[in-house]
């Protein structure tokens, strides 16, 4: 298969039409505008349709009437457009309609900086919305695995009746590099019941309405219990991370997207030094791959390194809870639009271990 030399923003375009995607509405951001540029000449070549909504409240919202319609739909915009959007993406999870949006974070928070970064991180895990809803988060490190994971993206959605989300940072989104293509998809308009109650039915058990309000309290706390089952059955399922030269690893770094590229490349000039480094990269930041930390032995590895584009850092809450106080961790990142390198990391590391043997 030949391969295409393509932006990131439009690569992610394209992944979307070949895997399904026919509807699309969004409304102008920094640093993802290709995305919709790309797909309003696009959609329209492969009998899709295309709005630019006048704000993101309503582009979310043509989005969950097309989801609610069976159309396999999309939206991008960054991390201050998925903020107006929440309220939209909460309802789709509550009525359980599937849909893909893709965030393509820059700094924060307000309206921030509009250089990539990785300060959405708590927007994207802990639901970004009201209610207490989950829905799975996809994190490429590369171009070539985001058309990977956003075409994938809408099988997930379809399979689990859900929103998903792809996050990348905006250098993902700007950078081009060579990718493969995916084959085009059939697609075409879904079929599915519509309820206006509760619906327990264990072979199909989805509330699928353009309401999400339940006025009765009995039946509300039901279908609660018909999401958190759901939510948690993902969880199971949908685990994803890549372990880089983990067998022997002393000094650990967790990293993911762009990050995730700078540390690589750190512990392959650390190993070259003699030190001996590894790589904890989460492909799914939800559900989050905690079960690659709790394995650590703590009398083997002497530190973790939690390296984000973020400043606070977020990701770091989740790595010490995979590895609840057993092992230091130690964080480090850079924000607003600024990238550490992989020297930075490589001194982080070897000042640690210096420290250490004072």
């Amino acid at each position: 298969m030949s391969k295409l030399f393509i932006k990131g923003n439009e690569a992610i375009a394209e992944a979307a039409v070949r895997g399904g995607c026919r509807f699309f509405a969004g409304y102008p951001i920094t640093p993802q505008n290709e995305i919709p540029e790309y797909m309003s000449r696009r959609l329209p070549e492969v009998g899709g349709v295309f709005v630019q909504g006048e704000s993101e409240l309503a582009s979310i919202n043509m989005i969950y009437g097309a989801a609610y319609a069976g159309v396999s739909s999309l939206t991008s915009s960054s991390g201050p457009g998925l903020s107006l959007m929440a309220e939209g993406i909460s309802s789709l999870a509550a009525s359980g309609f599937p849909a893909v949006l893709v965030n393509m974070m820059r700094g924060g928070p307000g309206t921030g900086a509009i250089q990539g970064a990785q300060m959405d991180y708590m927007q994207a895990t802990r639901g970004g919305g009201h209610g207490g809803y989950r829905m799975p988060v996809l994190a490429p490190g590369s171009v070539q695995e985001a058309v990977d994971l956003v075409y994938e993206a809408f099988d997930i959605a379809w399979k689990y009746m859900t929103p998903v989300l792809v996050v990348a940072d905006g250098y993902i989104g700007s950078v081009m590099e060579a990718v493969e293509l995916p084959p085009m998809k059939e697609s075409k308009r879904k079929e599915f019941p519509l309820y206006t109650t509760v619906h327990l039915n264990p072979e199909n058990p989805h509330r699928r309405s353009s309401c999400t309000m339940i006025t009765n309290e009995v039946d509300h706390e039901e279908w609660n219990k018909v999401q958190a089952a759901k939510y948690e059955k993902m969880a199971e399922e949908l685990v994803r991370c890549e372990e880089f030269m983990m067998e022997d690893a002393e000094y650990v770094m967790v990293a993911y997207g762009t990050s995730a590229r700078v540390a690589r490349n750190a512990v392959i000039s650390l190993r070259e030094q003699g030190i001996k480094a590894g790589l904890i990269r989460p492909i799914l930041i939800w559900p989050y791959p905690y079960e690659a930390l709790r394995k650590l032995d703590p009398a083997k590895v002497k530190n973790i390194f939690c390296l984000e584009l973020s400043i606070p850092a977020q990701m770091v809450e989740d790595v010490r809870f995979g590895v609840y106080d057993r092992i230091p961790v130690t964080t480090y990142g850079r924000s607003a639009g600024l990238t550490f390198s992989e020297e930075d990391v490589e001194e982080l590391v070897k000042k640690t271990i210096e420290g250490g043997e004072k």
